[in-house]
């Protein structure tokens, strides 16, 4: 046995952190937290100080008897999980464990030798304050998942959740999403002018649009005849300034936007790169680089790019209530270019090399030129600009993406030799009518970003927040298709003015985040009922609370009392017979169905978005249709709704069955003589509009694929088939479904093979629990 134990989190660091320490030092990993709250109940005891009651779960029971068992033969245990306020509250559950709460606890933001054994030199004691501050965290969101959650099955639909800062995101989405949807779109009509410059060309944008196509129209005729000078000419220094090294959320944003990553995968990919040793800590709202970081910046950049790119600087946080004095995030060695075991980790690191360098590098200086033309008879004047690079600076490294989505025009580079009263003639003038643009939705990278600009979350808390409200279906991440406009375009051309309607592609969106139908359900009632848990500035106090109580500031159990009682107070009000409003059963009522003079409603059902025709108290059952993927109860219309009812819909018959086409739990569909193949909309297929032709062959394609899926099947029962499946081959019976072995040679595998799964039951089926917190 080694005389010293070294307990981490992760088993990826403890070969590395091994062999930095060498032969008298054991690695062994918690493999993440080894106790928590019991998942079957609250497990919080409000009568006594709101203590926790932390269980061991059963995936987590073998490594603590590894650990106890070495703990009590080392000499010395060091507990060097994360730096952050969940590692701290790992390390203190192990300390209990194992009943050493005088453990060395020691911590480093990279995995190198020289941090490794520093830390070995410097250790310190287990931090309290950290522990319980990640402790109340922990315990107020668990009270209020349990509470909630049962008044929205009580008043909105079974099986739903509730979350503190899951459902402040949700927020976030629904009320973009209705801004969205309240949006008018007005035109515009914006003039661009091509003039003639010697032997080039010069581009300009007029410096005012016009509201109407005649405003537009009567410039453009006045144009014909106008005569056209350089009225100005003024040239200024410019510089632009590198940003900062990465934080968790700006790292989260940039790897969004330029290499296309979600946020679960950025840190996914980030903590495989520190684990490795080759960037530190990924978990910061830090913007400081040690000393070390920077000398072995600038040394990078004097010896790449030279000394004259060379501009050493010190970030100072911004962030309000940042989190322990860490680090930005940065390579461990900045002589490293490239580094990582796959692609995803390569690009990943590239993308903190170059940030690294660049914030360290000095300014880019420009020169803008921006020259100004004037329309004899009219007011209006044209503008061209044009930039142009003197000094790269950190461009020649790096250069920051944004999320700012509307087109505008970009500066020229070297304008053509120009001066003061210079006659242009015109190649052309035109005017395109362009649209105003709705708020743009959220992508995962700018919610991100919005929740650190309200204070609401932290570094840890970004990624699980997002991921959980798409599990729980609140919201989705997809990419939807923009949808044909037609737009005028004028255009004076060699004296002739012309005038066509063009075609463009507008609304197109993609991997943005939209809310689901019961996601706005949900959250309309949250906010009319809990307007102080779901407010953007009551969040962010208690984020701010939680840091009070990390450095020593608040005890966590005064914190949680004085949220606790209004909260639970306003529990018993909502619940109460008099309390909130219930959002009604029938759902949005749209209108009478002229047929049976029944109402028509648009609602959340068992099965998800749906319309009815009529009332469940009604002699006559109510009709159900299911809504299709593209439209939501809250702007379904009438006409929309009863054109549902149309389905299903025989199409034709084949093979002396009808093909029938209709909308189900999981989308639209065409059925024949049992077999159902799915209509991708993507494809221009519509359950309303498809033809026999078309649903013929989606059928024997759908006949292909369960072909092609059959390994075997067995003369002695029919219904007895071996099928691929996604985990490798398993047994069919009906409609049971049996595990066979790995490493089964289908080949030889026999009915009477068979009979034996068979009779060991069939595979249990196991659904995902609903999370209460």
């Amino acid at each position: 046995m080694a005389k010293n134990l070294v307990i981490v989190e992760s088993p990826a660091k403890s070969k590395t952190i091994e062999k930095y320490l060498g032969p008298d030092y054991k690695v062994i990993a918690t493999y993440g937290h080894i106790r928590d709250l019991p998942k079957s109940k609250m497990g919080i005891d409000i009568k006594h100080g709101f203590q926790p009651e932390y269980i061991v779960p059963d995936n987590s029971k073998t490594h603590i008897a590894i650990i106890k068992k070495e703990a009590k033969a080392s000499d010395q245990v060091y507990l060097a999980t994360d730096l952050d306020r969940e590692g701290e509250a790992i390390a203190w559950h192990v300390a209990e464990i194992i009943g050493k709460k005088d453990a060395k606890r020691i911590t480093f933001s990279e995995i190198t030798k020289d941090a490794i054994t520093n830390a070995i030199k410097n250790p310190a004691k287990l931090n309290e304050n950290l522990f319980n501050a990640q402790q109340s965290r922990r315990v107020l969101d668990r009270l209020v998942g349990y509470e909630l959650s049962p008044v929205l099955w009580k008043k909105v639909q079974p099986s739903l959740s509730a979350g503190r800062v899951q459902s402040v995101a949700v927020r976030l989405i629904v009320e973009r999403e209705r801004k969205i949807q309240d949006f008018n779109a007005t035109s515009y009509y914006k003039t661009t002018a091509i003039f003639k410059a010697g032997n080039t060309t010069l581009k300009s944008e007029l410096n005012k649009k016009f509201n109407s196509r005649n405003e537009a129209e009567a410039f453009l005729n006045d144009c014909k005849t106008a005569k056209f000078n350089i009225q100005g000419l003024t040239k200024r220094p410019a510089k632009k300034s590198p940003s900062a090294p990465f934080t968790t959320s700006t790292l989260q944003q940039e790897a969004a936007r330029k290499l296309g990553f979600s946020v679960a995968r950025t840190m996914s990919v980030a903590q495989k790169l520190y684990e490795a040793g080759h960037i530190t800590y990924m978990r910061t709202d830090s913007l400081n680089l040690s000393e070390t970081a920077i000398a072995a910046s600038k040394n990078e950049i004097v010896n790449s790019f030279g000394a004259e790119y060379s501009s050493p600087k010190h970030y100072t946080t911004k962030s309000k209530g940042a989190q322990e004095a860490h680090e930005a995030i940065h390579p461990t060695v900045m002589g490293v270019k490239e580094a990582g075991s796959d692609s995803s980790e390569e690009k990943l690191y590239s993308l903190i090399w170059k940030r690294t360098i660049a914030s360290q590098m000095a300014e880019a200086k420009l020169e803008s030129t921006t020259a100004t033309i004037s329309v004899s008879g009219r007011k209006e004047e044209f503008i061209a600009e044009g930039e142009v690079i003197q000094f790269d600076g950190f461009l020649k490294v790096y250069i920051e993406s944004t999320d700012d989505e509307e087109s505008d025009t970009a500066k020229e580079g070297l304008l053509p030799t120009l001066k003061i009263g210079q006659k242009l003639d015109y190649d052309e003038i035109f005017s395109a009518q362009r649209f105003t643009i709705h708020p743009p939705r959220y992508t995962e990278a700018s919610l991100v970003k919005k929740m650190e600009e309200l204070g609401i979350g932290r570094p840890s808390t970004y990624a699980p927040t997002i991921s959980t409200i798409q599990k729980r279906n609140y919201i989705v991440k997809e990419s939807r298709e923009g949808k044909a406009r037609k737009y005028d375009y004028l255009s004076l051309k060699n004296g002739n003015f012309s005038c066509e309607t063009k075609e463009e592609t507008t609304g197109a969106e993609k991997q943005k985040l939209f809310p689901t139908d019961i996601g706005m359900l949900v959250t309309d009632f949250l906010v009319d009922s809990f307007k102080e848990i779901l407010d953007y500035g009551f969040t962010a106090s208690v984020e701010e609370e939680f840091d009070e109580v990390a450095e020593g500031k608040l005890k966590w159990d005064e914190m949680i009392r004085k949220f606790y009682g209004p909260f639970h107070s306003t529990i018993e009000n909502v619940t109460s017979e008099k309390g909130s409003k219930t959002p009604p059963k029938e759902g949005r009522k749209l209108g009478v169905d002229p047929e049976s003079k029944r109402e028509v409603f648009a609602r959340v059902g068992r099965f998800g978005p749906m319309v009815q025709i009529g009332k469940a108290e009604d002699e006559e059952k109510p009709k159900f249709a299911s809504l299709q993927k593209d439209q939501s109860i809250f702007t379904i219309t009438f006409d929309e709704a009863m054109d549902l009812f149309k389905l299903p819909r025989v199409v034709g018959k084949y093979e002396g069955k009808d093909v029938v086409a209709n909308v189900g739990r999981f989308g639209p569909y065409v059925s024949h003589n049992g077999l159902f193949a799915s209509i991708n909309k993507d494809s221009g297929d519509d359950p309303m509009t498809i033809e026999l032709d078309r649903a013929i062959e989606l059928i024997e394609e759908r006949k292909k694929a369960i072909q092609e899926r059959i390994l075997k099947t067995f003369s002695e029962d029919p219904d007895a088939q071996v099928l691929k499946g996604r985990w490798g081959p398993f047994l069919k019976v009906g409609k049971e479904n049996y595990r066979i072995p790995k490493d089964t040679d289908i080949d030889k595998f026999t009915y009477a093979d068979a009979q034996e799964i068979i009779s060991k039951g069939p595979t249990k089926k196991t659904w995902p629990k609903k999370k209460t917190d």
